[in-house]
């Protein structure tokens, strides 16, 4: 008997104000990595109205105990961020060149930099660089889509992406504005995605656009352009602008808090989420560095022909280089067992989180990449190095 299912997944524009807290955060961790590799950042970012608060912990060796406004603006780094999300139009309120910014960024705790440095300390176990902080990590991947993600979330993205594409144009649509959501539900069966059941686009708009204008150009310029014309039947129904308006956008409608949005950023609640969000960390958080090494082992397994669709937990504590533990579920469709797919995993990756930041190449600037639309399934991307199958070949020969 075959077993059908619908399951949704959403995505938000870069103008969403939980997405603007998260690329001011990731902005100004480039700018620290950009002057330090090995800059230790903590960035958390809070949007209102006209306000931008910006509070965590920054640390930056090469400048030793000189202000970290000696070398980079942040002022600058917050408003070129606004700037780059679309906020510059005269009528809004929350505009790069009017907020008001609050900055209560501090050094890092030295006993957190204690456990996590690459030397022995008091108390500490080891004189490797350990973990910086305790927590769990989920990698997943799947084969329903090129990018290896799922369905739903990566077609929601896909939306949104179209959508700000179209607005920085400028020319198609200049009634569009920053904020906007996206939702896709698909129907399953026997675990494949067979259609589209509908399609939930809300974007912000000037007041002049009527809503007619706009239901009928999300749905010919937007969905038909970039969603599958063969999951596209009769009876997908397409919902726009649900509300029947939506002029008062962003900060000036709604609050906005780095870390808020992870199941976006991640798998669209397909695969599971540790918890830890990604955005204003640097690799030295395995929040952030762990998760993308799970997304690349996962992507390789798949890739390898290992199994269709699985999922790797991992574990840290605090000060601590190596995971305390590592688990493997193919969900039943593995090629070969789950001991035999964990211990190929054992034999070609290293999860210490010192060879996460090599095997990756995680000490540059690229966290702004990564911000918006998914930090996974970004396959064009030479940057995303945790979107590369370059290990495939080795997992397969591992296995044998």
């Amino acid at each position: 008997m075959s077993r059908s299912f619908i399951f949704s997944s959403e995505s938000v524009g870069e103008g969403h104000p939980d997405k603007v807290a998260d690329t001011i955060s990731d902005a100004i961790l480039d700018a620290c990595l950009t002057v330090d590799s090995k800059s230790r950042v903590a960035c958390e970012t809070f949007v209102k109205s006209n306000i931008v608060v910006v509070g965590g912990e920054i640390t930056i060796p090469k400048i030793g105990q000189k202000p970290i406004g000696n070398v980079i603006n942040i002022d600058k780094t917050i408003r070129d961020a606004v700037r780059g999300i679309g906020y510059v139009n005269d009528d809004d309120v929350f505009h790069a060149d009017r907020i008001f910014i609050n900055n209560y960024l501090t050094t890092q705790s030295p006993d957190i930099a204690q456990g996590v440095d690459a030397k022995k300390a008091a108390g500490k176990k080891t004189a490797e660089q350990g973990a910086g902080d305790q927590g769990i990590m989920f990698g997943y991947a799947c084969d329903e889509t090129p990018e290896l993600m799922p369905a739903p979330i990566m077609f929601a993205h896909r939306l949104g992406r179209q959508l700000t594409k179209i607005r920085k144009a400028g020319k198609l649509a200049p009634w569009l504005r920053p904020d906007a959501k996206s939702q896709v539900s698909v129907e399953y069966v026997d675990g494949k995605p067979t259609r589209i059941v509908n399609v939930v686009i809300s974007t912000q708009h000037a007041a002049s656009a009527s809503h007619k204008l706009i239901e009928s150009f999300c749905i010919e310029n937007v969905i038909r352009k970039v969603l599958p014309k063969r999951m596209l039947t009769k009876g997908t129904e397409f919902l726009i602008n649900p509300t029947g308006k939506f002029v008062v956008g962003g900060p000036q409608g709604d609050s906005g808090l780095t870390g808020r949005k992870i199941i976006v950023d991640s798998y669209g609640g397909t695969g599971r989420h540790g918890g830890g969000a990604f955005s204003g960390k640097d690799p030295s958080k395995v929040d952030r560095s762990a998760a993308y090494m799970g997304r690349w082992v996962a992507k390789n397994i798949v890739a390898a022909g290992l199994a269709s669709r699985v999922e790797i937990q991992f574990a840290y504590a605090i000060g601590h280089p190596l995971p305390v533990s590592v688990h493997v579920d193919s969900f039943g469709t593995g090629a070969i067992s789950d001991a035999k797919i964990l211990a190929a995993v054992k034999k070609v990756f290293s999860f210490k989180p010192a060879d996460i930041v090599k095997q990756l190449n995680l000490l540059r600037p690229i966290y702004s990449k990564s911000t918006n639309y998914g930090h996974f399934g970004k396959i064009n991307d030479k940057d995303i190095t945790w979107e590369i199958t370059n290990k495939a070949d080795a997992l397969r020969k591992a296995a044998k």
